[in-house]
Parts: C-alpha cells; structure tokens; sequence
C-alpha cells in the first residue's frame, strides 16, 4: 500500500462521516443488549446487502450477529477478518443527548455502536476496492461481548466463522485517550478473566450464643484477608496478577448467626501457568481457613476469558506502520498494558490477530466518561479515522499474508 491508497481510503472514510455519524446516534439510541441483538442485526444486515455483499445472520442458533464476505479478484485466500461487537449494557442511561437510549435498562457504554457502524463504513470503502485486491475479506459484526459467561465470540467459533481465515483484527473506542490518537501493543495487552465462588457453610445460631455456632462469616473475612497473600507472597513479583473479592453475602438479620457466607470475585493475569497457580492457591486457602474454624468450603472456578488479548508481534508493527500513515507518527503510541479483559482473545486462541484502540475522550464534548458509565459517549469525530484504520490494514494484511 503506497501512501496514495492510504489518502484515497482517508478522502472516502472522511466522506461518509455524516452518514457514520447519523447511524451511529440511531443505534445508541436503540441498544439491544447481549444475545437480543435482533433489531440491530437486522440493520446491520440490510447496510450490508446496500453495499452488494450477502450477509448471514445468526449466532448459536439466535437470530443475532451477522458475517459477510468480501471476495477480491478470482482467489478467497489470504484471508483477513475485521470483527465489531453489537451489544449494549443492560444499565439505563444518564444523559441529556438528544439521541440517549429510548429503553430503559440498555445503554450503549462501551462503544459498540461506534464499532458497527465504523465496520460497516470499512465494508463499503472496501467493497468500492475489490476490484484492486486480492483475497477475501470476512466482516464479523458480534453478539455478546458483554454477557462474559456466555461469550459471543466463543459462540461464533464454534459455528465456524474462523474457517479459512489466516488473520484477524478488531478495534476498540477508548475514551481515556485523547480523540484521534491511536494506541497499539506487540504482545499480551488485555488480561484473561476468571471468576470464582466460595460458599462457606458453618452452622447459625442465636448472635447471642456465638459459642454454639460455626461462624461463616469469621471463616469469610479470614479468606479475603488471606485471599491477597496470593498475589504478594505466592507468585513471582514480575508477573502480573489481580485478584479481587467482589460480592460478600452473608445473613440478612442482625441478631442471628446465619448457617454460610457466599462470596464470589475475579482472578486476571496474562500468563495460563500464573492463572492455574492462582486458581489452586485459592481452593487451597478456602479450605484450609474453613476446616481450621470448623466449617466447610466448596468452590467453584470459572474460565470466563481463559487467554489474554495477545497480539501477534507481526501484525502489530504492521499495524503500527498504516497507523502512523493515517493519523501521522506523532499521534501514534504504544498502549499500556491493561488488566480489563476482552473476548476478542477467543479469536486469537486460534489464529494471529491485532487488537488496537482508538481515543475517543475530548473534555469540551463530554466524551471522557469511563466506559461502563452511564453517562458514557462517543466523540464522532473520530469515525471516519477508525474506518480509515480498519481499511488500510485490511488491505496491508492481504498483501503481508500474499507474499509469505
């Protein structure tokens, strides 16, 4: 790709920012959250069949998530696929916008919406190329991001959306960078998820008669003491880790000493041999610190996102190159390595793939709230850039992968 291409698909991207900017809005206004993503589906598809491709909807057999493919010259291979996610938070918005969410309940907070319509404005741009590639390009708009235990992308795999694909890339809105600026990562730059569940059982009684009980709750607050001697004293200092205790139930009236205390938490690493030491630490002291006052422990471990984002370090100096040529070297940086998790990671499990960011975070227009907020917003500005990106690396991805 010369640095002609790279204008050309710039001038284009930049052409369709109202119409990007227009859809984007709707679909914010409209929100579906994970596994009920018909409506925007549809949608999604209906832009697709606009453009001249043949979508397919459906993802474990719910009418949500849509695939197309793009077929360049004579030949379907290399293969790359371009993945957005479509789902909303199911949180009611807090805004004045004039296109805030109509359900309450949904919102979109994380910037899916942008992510759809950034994808659908690289099919259209790419469609209009086709005839100067090679190779075949797969758009994969996903359900279920957000839902965690029930992962969109995990789903998808199963129903063959990788077949045949030899790369793949996927973007995400930040709004804690600066809009415009883009941030990628050789290497683990999301870390994996896990959560677990502990139900202490002891034995309740009168808050009075605390001699003739097994307390749960002591047993509990011992664990999430002990719980953080994992990190600081079990695994090694250069390795990274976090294990926290995020929900702690036990008893619902004061003067009783209630029968077990449930507490569940996540554990987030990049490293699978960190991950299994961590998991069996926990059980460990679980058990240890309810037999040694008298309790029990049964504990559940869950692999949510069992790999981290981890970037293929080929794709990402490629990525790094077409960025610097769309938005210049000097708004171009290397992300910090982040303890969130993301299931892009199911994707690169199976084949190499590059995960970057896009700042969307401008003060004066009110798009620095925290994703996961609900006062969460995008600044569209920044669309005909990400469109931009998700092209010309498309495009530099079927040449890299056509001269191996």
């Amino acid at each position: 790709m010369d640095s002609g291409d790279i204008g050309q698909i710039g001038r284009a991207a930049a052409a369709m920012a109202e119409e990007l900017t227009t859809l984007r809005q709707h679909l914010h206004a409209y929100p579906e959250i994970s596994w009920q993503e018909v409506e925007t589906s549809r949608l999604i598809a209906s832009k697709l069949e606009e453009i001249g491709l043949k979508p397919r909807i459906g993802t474990a057999g719910k009418p949500v998530g849509v695939v197309a493919d793009l077929t360049c010259g004579s030949e379907a291979k290399p293969c790359v696929a371009l993945r957005a996610d479509i789902d909303a938070l199911a949180f009611t918005e807090e805004s004045d916008l004039t296109y805030k969410s109509l359900k309450s309940g949904a919102m979109h907070a994380c910037g899916h919406d942008a992510h759809a319509v950034m994808l659908l404005g690289a099919a259209r741009i790419l469609h209009s190329m086709k005839d100067r590639l090679t190779g075949q390009v797969r758009f994969i708009f996903q359900p279920a991001e957000e839902h965690g235990l029930v992962s969109g992308a995990e789903a998808m795999m199963k129903g063959g959306v990788l077949e045949g694909v030899d790369a793949i890339a996927g973007m995400h809105l930040w709004s804690h960078v600066p809009s415009g600026k883009v941030q990628w990562r050789s290497g683990p730059v999301m870390a994996s998820s896990d959560v677990w569940e502990v139900c202490f059982q002891g034995r309740g009684g009168h808050g009075a008669m605390p001699h003739k009980t097994v307390d749960p709750a002591v047993i509990a607050a011992n664990f999430v003491l002990a719980l953080q001697t994992i990190v600081s004293r079990e695994i090694d200092p250069l390795q990274t880790c976090v294990i926290s205790a995020g929900k702690f139930h036990c008893g619902d009236v004061t003067n009783v000493i209630p029968d077990r205390a449930e507490l569940s938490g996540n554990v987030r690493t990049f490293s699978l041999d960190v991950r299994d030491s961590a998991r069996a630490s926990l059980v460990r002291i679980a058990e240890s610190i309810a037999t040694a006052y008298r309790g029990s422990a049964e504990t559940k471990y869950i692999n949510v996102y069992p790999h981290p984002v981890n970037n293929d370090p080929a794709l990402a100096e490629l990525f790094r190159d077409v960025a610097i040529r769309v938005v210049g070297e000097e708004n171009v940086e290397e992300s910090p390595v982040l303890m969130t998790s993301e299931d892009f990671s199911f994707y690169q499990s199976r084949i190499p793939g590059n995960f970057f960011f896009l700042g969307s975070g401008d003060p004066e227009k009110g798009t620095t709230a925290p994703h996961h907020s609900s006062r969460f917003n995008v600044d569209d500005s920044v669309l005909p850039t990400g469109v931009s990106l998700l092209v010309s690396f498309a495009c530099a991805a079927l040449e890299k992968l056509r001269g191996k």
